[in-house]
Formats: C-alpha cells, sequence, structure tokens
C-alpha cells in the first residue's frame, strides 16, 4: 500500500489548524483537538499523522466491506 501524500497543515492567527489534502481543505482543528494535533506532528510523520487525523487514509478492508450485503444497496 502506498504511504499518503498531498497533505499539509497551516496555523492561523486564531490558533486554528487547517489541514489540506491537493490543496483542499479536509480539517479544521481547533482547542484542545489542534493541541493534540500539534504533539502528534511534532513526533512522529507528518503525511501518516495528517492522514489518520483527516480520516483518509486506507485500512485494506474497504473491497470486503463494500460487498459484504448490508452495504450492497448503497452502490
Amino acid at each position: 500500500m502506498p504511504d499518503p501524500t498531498g497533505f499539509a497543515w497551516r496555523e492561523r492567527k486564531d490558533g486554528t489548524i487547517e489541514i489540506t489534502h491537493h490543496g483542499r481543505r479536509a480539517a479544521l482543528l481547533r482547542g484542545a483537538r489542534a493541541a493534540k494535533f500539534l504533539a502528534d506532528i511534532a513526533s512522529g510523520d507528518d503525511q501518516h499523522t495528517m492522514a489518520r487525523w483527516t480520516g483518509s487514509y486506507k485500512i485494506g478492508n474497504e473491497r470486503t466491506a463494500r460487498d459484504h450485503p448490508r452495504n450492497r444497496h448503497r452502490r
């Protein structure tokens, strides 16, 4: 599985963290969540951390979940 790419983040003047993916906003973090994100970024791989915080990451079971009878009506 390829590593996540295309994520960037910036801190606004009001302390809000904006995470973008290929130039489009993927998440906006405020308050305690923003502080936790900054701590996570300082201690690990930036791209993986941002992918995890935005929910934009693959865990390998997407096809299995899509083919489950409970999810077939959503196609």
